[in-house]
């Protein structure tokens, strides 16, 4: 069957449909989003800790767009959960620290926090007795409280925007993989002519741009984010999530965190597993992409990866904490010792993250945005991506706008002052 589209989507994840919404806002094109699942947001949209990050573990000079989206998404999103009557808490949040190289952390976290937009007092460094003061179970030698952090839900969020985004018009074109893209775009029940396409596939991403013989200098590697569920017992134990500074910072990863979730209840995690599939949420989907993904990797940049000593120890750590849950709620345990682990009983949803190895081996930073004259394509959209997804499909919008690819010739919704968002991100 045959059907035709100015702009077809691929990805209904937060990106995907908070691009869906925001072009079908602001131009008068014909929409589609393809979606290879049969719901909205089945993946990372809907598998993750629910925070609405503040932008202080950021590097300014590397992370510079997902800082000033995660930034600017914290009061889009809070707006838009507030009118459409979706839990949305802002909680706050302690990073702390164990050990002295942690403290010289905090300080360049409370710099970097202050550059990327947040306010002094939104940032405040504490001593242990202060810490203690704010959180009498927390044990640290000095801690950075952030206010301007919250807890929400992004699935919900997520196919909430869907619903506005049909209403302009959007088309969703779920449980139909993409096959195939040349002139056309080939599903298992379609054959979809587009203008332009937006590739915002998520993990699926690098794939779709090497089937257009893009991106041919990347390659992704997958890690699962595992949690576990904390009895009822605990969910009074602090008020705010309580993360750690991260053993291994030069990598795009957090240690396990206490996270106390918009409904009040806690989880520890997430740890970042290597896997062999973006869809690897268990072991045996896992053990079915080993051969062909290692041999993907061995033939790629991400060889130097797995030949690092310092990347080998992290995926060890890693490992371990999946294989034992005692390793997982100890490394929480650390600064949080009234838990013990065998009071959890419980494991929470696992998430994937697909970071991008460049051909020299070194993991992406920022997003990666790829085009020529028929495409766009958004790779390496991680954390804070839901933060920021409000705000970086603006920038997206108004970089095609300028490209000429599309004109903005009108403003259909109102929840936001999207030129004033439009200048910030400038």
């Amino acid at each position: 069957m045959q059907r035709s589209y100015d702009i077809v989507i691929i990805g209904s994840g937060i990106l995907g449909v908070s691009l869906a919404y925001m072009l079908s806002s602001l131009t008068n094109k014909s929409i589609a989003v393809i979606e290879q699942e049969d719901r909205i947001a089945y993946h990372t949209s809907s598998r993750n800790s629910g925070k609405v990050h503040a932008p202080f573990l950021y590097n300014p000079k590397k992370k510079r767009l997902f800082a000033k989206a995660s930034f600017l998404g914290f009061d889009m999103w809070r707006i838009y959960a507030k009118i459409k009557g979706i839990p949305f808490k802002i909680d706050g949040v302690l990073e702390v620290a164990l050990d002295d190289y942690s403290i010289d952390r905090l300080d360049l976290y409370r710099k970097w926090g202050e550059e990327d937009g947040l306010n002094s007092d939104d940032v405040i460094l504490l001593d242990g007795s202060e810490v203690k003061k704010l959180e009498s179970e927390v044990r640290c030698l000095k801690a950075l409280y952030c206010k301007r952090d919250a807890s929400t839900n992004y699935g919900m969020l997520t196919n909430e925007l869907a619903r506005d985004a049909e209403s302009n018009g959007v088309t969703f074109i779920l449980n139909n993989k993409v096959l195939d893209i040349n002139d056309k775009i080939r599903t298992k029940s379609y054959e979809i002519n587009y203008k332009f396409l937006i590739n915002a596939a998520g993990g699926e991403s690098i794939d779709i741009a090497h089937k257009m013989h893009l991106a041919k200098e990347f390659t992704d590697i997958h890690f699962r984010g595992e949690y576990w569920k904390a009895p009822n017992i605990y969910n009074n134990l602090t008020k705010v999530s309580i993360y750690s500074v991260p053993k291994y910072p030069e990598y795009p990863f957090l240690d396990p965190h206490w996270l106390v979730k918009v409904d009040g209840s806690c989880e520890v995690g997430p740890n970042a597993v290597l896997v062999f599939s973006q869809y690897a949420y268990n072991n045996l989907d896992n053990l079915k992409m080993v051969i062909p993904k290692t041999l993907e990797m061995i033939n790629s940049g991400a060889r130097k990866v797995l030949l690092d000593k310092q990347f080998l120890m992290l995926v060890k750590d890693e490992l371990l904490s999946s294989l034992s849950k005692t390793v997982m709620i100890n490394r929480v345990k650390r600064f949080l010792p009234t838990i013990n682990p065998k009071a959890f009983k419980v494991k929470g949803i696992a998430g994937i993250r697909s970071s991008v190895i460049d051909r020299y081996g070194r993991f992406a930073s920022d997003p990666i945005i790829i085009m020529d004259n028929r495409s766009m394509h958004i790779l390496n959209y991680n954390s804070p991506g839901a933060t920021g997804a409000l705000p970086f499909a603006i920038y997206l919008i108004n970089k095609l706008d300028k490209e000429g690819i599309i004109k903005v010739e009108c403003n259909k919704q109102r929840y936001w002052d999207l030129r004033l968002i439009m200048e910030e991100l400038e």
